[in-house]
């Protein structure tokens, strides 16, 4: 799992959190925290989700399926996409419309503030 020992360890630097508070909110040792992160030892999933939550991202990033570290980290987000799922191709057409021109008005907001 080179890849989860590799971003697991970027991730609670950028955090700032040490292997030590790291290690407390999981329950564990220091050592085994050292060990996840060379690569010496692999935490079981229920593990690896706990860590992918203290440290705001997904398992999937961590072993990376995605290159991109807090997609979808909120919940209700995920929920909202996965309840649009349902609906007919209308509905989600109008959907995306929405929601990429609320996303253009951002961008644009955030710029015009430059």
């Amino acid at each position: 799992m080179d890849t989860f020992d590799k971003r697991m360890a970027a991730l609670h630097k950028v955090r700032k959190m040490t292997q030590e508070e790291l290690a407390k909110l999981l329950n564990t040792s220091i050592s085994v925290i050292g060990r996840y992160e060379r690569d010496e030892m692999t935490p079981s999933i229920d593990v690896a989700k706990n860590i992918s939550s203290h440290l705001s991202t997904t398992v999937g990033y961590l072993l990376g399926e995605t290159d991109k570290a807090d997609l979808f980290k909120n919940p209700i987000m995920l929920q909202r996409l996965c309840e649009s799922d349902k609906m007919d191709i209308n509905d989600k057409s109008h959907i995306l419309h929405v929601l990429e021109g609320f996303i253009k008005s951002v961008k644009f907001k955030n710029i015009a503030a430059l």
